[in-house]
């Protein structure tokens, strides 16, 4: 090997090492040049999902598991003493187990998007609930449970990009949700004072009319759903300039 030679695989020694050292370990880095990008693309969103699982301290970045939610509010049955639940204090789990099936970027200001099927989701939130189930008062509060099994989620967004130090960030601007669940299987419990017979009437009408319900919950939760997801984008984003994830050659 020539001196110039040696000298220049030293360099590209040097400068691997450095990139190899500035490289977060959640972070796969992808090529724009690379004829299989999207699939680049796809394989970084995955690598990310145990530190998702887990948190990344460094970046303030709390786990999504569970990702929490403040509340939801259904109304079940229409009349002046309809059947209706609030749920707060949300804690959802499972969301860290996904897989991107589709991902197409954005050109020219068009949207992002991204196909996304999680196996399932279990939802453990405090319950309340006023007005008559079927001809029994159903004044009371507990705990309420539900699996949700086989999501399919469409995922579409605006991203910006913004200048920090020196250094380019995108920021997601836009985020919305379209969800198809499959399953859906709700129950409560230790509610209205363990009442047996009000315990057992509520959870034969969650068990009837789950879809129903779902139907319901389900622009709420797709609006809060893309508020969490938005925020634990941005939290990654605002943290890890373009360049460490992402470059045309």
């Amino acid at each position: 090997m020539t001196p110039i030679s040696a000298r220049s695989a030293a360099i590209l020694l040097f400068i691997g090492y450095v990139v190899a050292q500035e490289l977060p370990p959640y972070v796969k880095h992808c090529k724009g040049s690379d004829p299989k990008l999207m699939e680049c693309l796809i394989k970084a969103l995955h690598h990310l999902r145990p530190y998702l699982a887990k948190g990344i301290p460094e970046i303030q970045m709390p786990t999504v598991e569970p990702f929490k939610m403040e509340d939801l509010s259904l109304a079940l049955t229409s009349g002046p003493n309809g059947y209706k639940i609030v749920l707060r204090d949300l804690d959802i789990y499972g969301a860290s187990n996904f897989t991107v099936n589709k991902l197409k970027l954005g050109k020219n200001g068009a949207p992002f998007e991204a196909k996304i099927r999680i196996p399932k989701l279990s939802i453990d939130a405090k319950y309340t609930s006023t007005g008559v189930l079927i001809i029994l008062p159903a004044n009371g509060n507990g705990t309420f449970l539900a699996n949700l099994g086989d999501i399919q989620a469409t995922v579409r967004g605006n991203v910006s990009e913004m200048i920090k130090d020196g250094k380019s960030y995108l920021h997601v601007n836009k985020l919305e949700f379209d969800l198809t669940i499959k399953d859906a299987r709700m129950q409560v419990r230790k509610i209205f004072n363990n009442n047996r017979i009000l315990t057992e009437a509520t959870n034969l009408f969650l068990r009837e009319n789950g879809h129903e319900i779902l139907k319901i919950m389900m622009p709420q939760l797709k609006t809060k759903l893309a508020t969490v997801f938005k925020k634990v984008a941005n939290q990654l984003l605002s943290n890890v300039p373009i360049e460490v994830f992402y470059s045309e050659k």
